[in-house]
């Protein structure tokens, strides 16, 4: 996987999991998640609960050690490193996200 899909992911996964956690917990703390990467250091700024912390730690971990040069999309991938109980959790996550991101984009877009 090469530095800037890496980036890219680390984004999404940051965006997505910070939409979902506002709406659904309560209790979000800021924190910092520090990530290596090929060697080079990053540091991600999040505002979640303590679950979804867990759940974010754990997918950038599986981010960091994906096998694969070119990054499949992981619900594609033919050789999964989730665990099943944390795929289920991550794509119910992933799929009100999308869809709640999707929505604000269309209001946005009607505001013009």
């Amino acid at each position: 996987m090469y530095k800037e899909k890496f980036e890219s992911e680390v984004d999404t996964l940051k965006l997505f999991f910070e939409v979902h956690c506002a709406d659904k917990h309560k209790g979000r703390n800021n924190f910092v998640t520090k990530l290596t990467f090929e060697k080079q250091p990053y540091e991600v700024n999040l505002k979640l609960c303590n679950a979804c912390r867990e759940l974010i730690e754990y997918s950038f971990n599986r981010l960091i050690h994906c096998p694969y040069d070119n990054k499949p999309r992981c619900r594609t991938c033919a050789n999964p490193c989730y665990e099943k109980e944390k795929w289920k959790k991550l794509a119910s996550l992933m799929r009100y996200s999308g869809i709640k991101l999707k929505l604000v984009r269309i209001k946005n877009f009607f505001k013009i």
